[in-house]
């Protein structure tokens, strides 16, 4: 980029950030200290690619005069881990809604593929689920119980077992990102069609609703957090891809920070839909309200915190601001 295309993209918050340090704007600390990293994260660029020119110095000469005014008055949370969850991710959060939905509608798709060509391809079912899966369901709907896969396990090993490999699922969609976004694609490929395949085999055997509100009292967390780590996966993409004014080592530096944030965020919403496929999802004996229950509620939460609340919390702070 050449330099005076670079400043005039960027003058307009080196001006906000100038009348902030000038007092002649006010700026809540956390604001002030996000476009402190924004404008370290400018001089770099201008470091590299400008080297000795009047922009560098101006970046310097802003960045040094910030620094202690920045960390003289931003405020530390006494709870960090509570700060993380409250504020800190949901704000970050915010900026990556395009790869939630890129992640959202990739996953659709495949799950979409995956319905279609179990019901075109007599044995695509049996070749994404296994033999042994499908046979066993088969006996099990022969008995009146096509739900007892969900029983036959103690609970807590069920639990157990469930969150870490789903955990592990997440991790790979993620770690996968850099792989240019080629593999977190793949895991969500992989997924799609599985779950598409496994939804069409109950509906092939009349039990779309009998299996949709027993496997879903889990699934709606687990399946909507495996697209979050998509996104994870995807943002660790898009810094190696899509540097902007950054370095590409800074703005890969930044995917993979915001990204391992994503993954850190979905760690309670495994262990919520673990506990619930190990110690709920086999009651399948429950009313079919009380399943609904549980899976609006659900769903009602991951809307909430990864779409809503990001939103609450951007609008505040912009008029904070």
């Amino acid at each position: 980029m050449r330099e005076a295309a670079f400043v005039k993209q960027n003058k307009d918050k080196w001006a906000v950030f100038e009348n902030a340090l000038s007092n002649k704007t006010k700026i809540a600390p956390d604001v002030l200290s996000d476009l402190y990293i924004e404008i370290t994260d400018h001089l770099s660029y201008a470091k590299t690619f400008y080297r000795g020119s009047n922009t560098e110095f101006y970046l310097n000469s802003l960045a040094s005069q910030a620094h202690q005014k920045i960390y003289r008055t931003k405020k530390e949370p006494k709870n960090r881990i509570v700060e993380f969850w409250k504020t800190e991710f949901p704000k970050m959060f915010y900026y990556h809604h395009r790869e939630l939905l890129i992640a959202f509608l990739v996953f659709s798709f495949f799950v979409v593929v995956g319905a279609f060509s179990s019901a075109n391809e007599g044995d695509f079912v049996r070749s994404i689920l296994g033999d042994g899966y499908v046979n066993m369901t088969l006996e099990n709907i022969e008995k009146g119980d096509p739900m007892a896969v969900y029983k036959e396990m103690g609970e807590f090993n069920m639990f157990l077992g469930i969150t870490l490999n789903n955990i592990r699922v997440a991790l790979l969609a993620f770690a996968y990102g850099i792989f240019l976004g080629v593999g977190t694609l793949i895991i969500m490929l992989q997924n799609g069609i599985m779950l598409g395949s496994f939804q069409y085999f109950f509906y092939d055997k009349g039990l779309l609703w009998e299996s949709a509100r027993t496997i879903w009292i889990h699934g709606t967390i687990e399946i909507s957090v495996i697209i979050i780590a998509g996104c994870a996966g995807l943002v660790l993409a898009n810094g190696m891809l899509f540097p902007g004014t950054y370095t590409r080592l800074e703005s890969f530096k930044r995917g993979v920070r915001n990204g391992l944030k994503i993954m850190i965020s979905t760690v309670p919403f495994f262990i919520i839909a673990g506990f619930l496929e190990g110690f709920v999802t086999r009651h399948t004996e429950m009313p079919d309200l009380l399943a609904v229950l549980i899976i609006g509620s659900s769903l009602a939460l991951i809307i909430f915190y990864y779409i809503i609340y990001p939103r609450q919390i951007h609008k505040r702070l912009y008029h904070e601001g």
